[in-house]
């Protein structure tokens, strides 16, 4: 796998290569080592048009970016393809939805059987009585839950998507408002008695209110696109021996 490259007669050694490779993590060697030597040929393509140019800044970052700034130019979008972008990609622009909860936590290690089978009874008779008296759940909270909340009955405050375990999550968004989960729910901290009370779904924002992010998201997009075709022409141009570059998954284009 390791071999060394040839770009405009200038040597990428094996070496240098290998010294890249911890920047880029991959499922396995072979592809850490195509991405770590994709960098070291597109760096010294820049390089070797910074110098043809004159270009030649405090460092060899310094230099790539005025390089870029110089010979990558891109058009804004206008505000007719802004907004026809954002209709088009609708369901990108919400709020986040988001819900009040509160719980009482029984504590067991994952790998912990016996204490899991405690934590899971423990919790399980908890709910037997708040099936009888569900006013009950901040005083039981305060008296049994392991967590931090306790202190405000369970309460967890609000929060949306994401915010929470997904095992606690998979159950919030079966709930409705007020209801109890009718069963101990597992995960990785122990198992939970939840409730759920308030629950609000996010809504669609209008196009004033992301027009920037729009702008933005657009702008990355054509550089990108931009950056892709000039490390083509880099390329067409350059002499490269022992590499096949793909200008598309360059690590200036991600």
């Amino acid at each position: 796998m390791m071999r060394s490259i040839m770009v405009n007669g200038a040597e990428i050694a094996e070496r240098a290569i290998a010294a890249e490779l911890q920047f880029h993590p991959a499922e396995n060697v072979e592809a850490a080592w195509q991405e770590a030597a994709t960098a070291l040929v597109v760096r010294a393509l820049l390089l070797d048009r910074a110098a043809q140019l004159g270009i030649d800044e405090a460092d060899e970052e310094s230099t790539i970016s005025a390089l870029l700034a110089r010979e990558v130019v891109t058009p804004e979008a206008d505000e007719e393809t802004c907004r026809r972008w954002f209709t088009a990609n609708r369901r990108r622009f919400r709020s986040p939805d988001v819900y009040e909860a509160a719980h009482i936590l029984f504590p067991a290690a994952a790998e912990d059987e016996a204490a899991r089978a405690t934590a899971k009874q423990a919790a399980e008779q908890t709910l037997a009585l708040l099936r009888d008296a569900p006013q009950r759940f901040a005083e039981l909270a305060r008296e049994r839950s392991a967590c931090p909340s306790k202190a405000n009955g369970g309460l967890l405050g609000q929060q949306s998507r994401g915010d929470l375990v997904p095992e606690i999550e998979t159950f919030i968004m079966s709930l409705d408002e007020g209801q109890i989960c009718p069963v101990a729910i597992a995960s990785r901290y122990g198992f939970h008695v939840l409730r759920l009370d308030r629950r609000a779904a996010g809504i669609d924002l209008p196009y004033e209110a992301v027009a920037e992010d729009v702008a933005r998201h657009l702008r990355t997009q054509s550089w990108q696109r931009a950056v892709s075709q000039y490390l083509r022409l880099l390329a067409g141009r350059a002499d490269i021996e022992g590499f096949e570059l793909d200008a598309a998954a360059t690590p200036l284009v991600q």
